[in-house]
């Protein structure tokens, strides 16, 4: 996953390009909590939620989540994006695309994908790798092959935009 921070300093214009190669930046508590690692898919959470909230709204996500895990529910993988546009940038239309194809049928290599899909196999494997550092996909080895998988019967996406509520703004008393 990418080293830098996602900052408020991050929102600039500089940052909120439509590029699909640009820099992808992941909440540095998801990045540091290595919330799967080491885990057998088998075992993953049936929801992997993908959202961009802010810092705050994401801490009180985490701690409603942690009670309800604590309570024994089951409670998804969330990654999380302060910023939009590091949403956008990681979830393009070629990768929704992709991220369907594996889930309705698992491909027995990287290259029948890319014949599925009618795609260049080196682009499918750097979209491939891209949702691989975000936890999304993963690989097993079948000889010389890699079948990518997705370990989750379903991914959530939440971005909410809303107004401000005076409130937000006011200066306290």
């Amino acid at each position: 996953m990418p080293d830098q921070p996602n900052t408020p300093d991050d929102t600039d214009d500089a940052n909120s390009t439509d590029s699909e190669t640009e820099e992808i930046v992941v909440d540095d508590i998801e990045a540091e909590a290595g919330f799967l690692e080491d885990r057998d898919p088998e075992d993953y959470p049936s929801i992997l939620r993908i959202t961009s909230n802010s810092e705050q709204a994401h801490r009180q996500d985490a701690l409603d989540r942690l009670d309800r895990w604590e309570d024994g529910e089951e409670i998804p993988h969330v990654i999380n994006f302060q910023n939009p546009s590091d949403l956008r940038a990681l979830l393009t239309d070629r990768r929704v695309e992709l991220l369907r194809s594996i889930m309705t049928e698992r491909p027995d290599s990287i290259r029948q994908l890319a014949e599925r899909l009618d795609r260049d196999v080196k682009s499918i494997h750097d979209d491939l790798q891209v949702l691989a550092d975000y936890d999304i996909v993963h690989f097993e080895q079948a000889g010389r092959a890699k079948r990518p998988f997705v370990p989750y019967d379903t991914i959530e996406v939440s971005l909410e935009i809303s107004t401000p509520r005076p409130a937000d703004d006011a200066a306290p008393v």
